[in-house]
């Protein structure tokens, strides 16, 4: 059994703070609830959520589980696992996979952390009980806090039996066995919307994408504002979601080549659909990055953001002001972001530190459209 504690684990290159954790109560109960089994079955373990690392290098140090396949859809949380398992010499017992069949072949034990959104536990439900092993034992955790009854009834779809074990410091384990197959996940969704263009705007997503096929407000109150954006050969929709932005300003903007970034691996996925969807799948690039950290200094000149205010539940700037930094690295002198916020955060002397000197394009009651100008 190899040394390891779930003190040793870091969040790195994820925001890390103070009230920012690697871990929660959720691993520790997921972990004990189906220990017995993952013991019995050391080598048909798969975990999809994994934050960053608990749950697999646990299983493997503690349980003894190898060839441990596992999903998370941030590159944050692949990059922190990746980084946690060096630390402590279990890079050698698992591997990184995508939400598909070859994560689910001949599965027997998942590890579940829930995730938030409804969808995405259909999305994920779905791609289990396709493509595991018929006797498989799905446990799925979350906080007691961000459980609702729904969760119960999305797993019921796919699965004969579901119970709920007690809760434990807070949190609870969901317990499903029994897969019952159906033949279309129902994955991407579409929505058309009316954004002042000749023709609707199709959004598409995946389960776990931000928002769904929907039209972010903050999103909607930016679009029109960008026809003052400065004209440039290349544009950045940064923290891309289910692709509006970059949509959009392919849409706008005949000759734009758009590079859409995220690191949600869902959300790369829907943006690539939106792409296509609308016809402007040759002109837009889609790249699943931490921020901005596989472009080059000085690169590029127009870069549209609406950033995100919370982290995991907790409303936290760190996020956002990491997008800021690598926006102003990434810009070429005379370049512009382009942000829409909600406008009680106050992010123009952040913007004007990390970026260059900021001017207010918008302004509602609720949200705030800013232009930076690298110096």
């Amino acid at each position: 059994m190899t040394d390891f504690s779930f003190d040793d684990l870091r969040r790195a290159p994820d925001v890390e703070a103070p009230n920012l954790f690697a871990f929660d109560a959720t691993d520790r109960l997921l972990l004990d609830t189906a220990g017995d089994a993952i013991a019995a079955d050391p080598a048909g373990v798969v975990v999809i959520g994994d934050h960053y690392g608990a749950l697999t290098l646990r299983a493997a140090a503690l349980h003894g589980a190898t060839g441990i396949r596992t999903h998370q859809d941030p590159l944050s949380g692949e990059l922190a696992l990746t980084r946690n398992a060096e630390a402590v010499g279990l890079l050698d017992r698992f591997a990184h996979h995508s939400l598909n069949g070859a994560l689910l072949a001949d599965a027997r034990i998942v590890l579940l952390q829930l995730p938030r959104s409804l969808a995405a536990l259909d999305e994920i439900a779905w791609t289990i009980a396709r493509h595991a092993e018929p006797g498989v034992q799905v446990f799925a955790g979350g906080r007691v806090k961000h459980m609702t009854t729904a969760m119960n009834g999305v797993l019921g779809r796919h699965f004969g039996t579901v119970t709920a074990g007690l809760a434990r410091q807070k949190s609870r384990v969901l317990t499903a066995s029994g897969p019952v197959q159906s033949a279309d996940s129902g994955f991407p969704v579409e929505e058309r919307h009316d954004v002042g263009l000749p023709s609707p705007l199709i959004l598409r997503a995946y389960g776990s994408t931000f928002g769904g096929a929907k039209l972010d407000a903050g999103t909607r109150y930016l679009l029109p504002a960008l026809s003052d954006a400065r004209v440039a050969g290349h544009a950045i929709d940064l923290g891309s979601g289910n692709g509006t932005i970059a949509a959009y300003l392919a849409l706008t903007r005949p000759t734009l080549q758009v590079t859409a970034t995220d690191q949600s691996a869902s959300a790369v996925a829907s943006s690539r659909a939106t792409a296509d969807a609308n016809g402007v799948g040759d002109r837009i690039s889609v790249v699943r990055d931490d921020a901005l950290s596989s472009l080059a200094d000085s690169s590029a000149d127009l870069i549209v953001l609406n950033p995100p205010f919370h982290l995991e539940g907790t409303v936290h700037s760190g996020i956002a002001l990491k997008l800021f930094a690598d926006a102003g690295r990434v810009l070429r002198p005379g370049g512009e972001l382009w942000t829409v916020w909600n406008s009680h955060l106050q992010y123009r002397a952040s913007l004007t530190q990390l970026v260059g000197p900021t001017r207010q394009a918008a302004r509602n009651p609720k949200f705030t459209v800013t232009v930076s100008t690298r110096t």
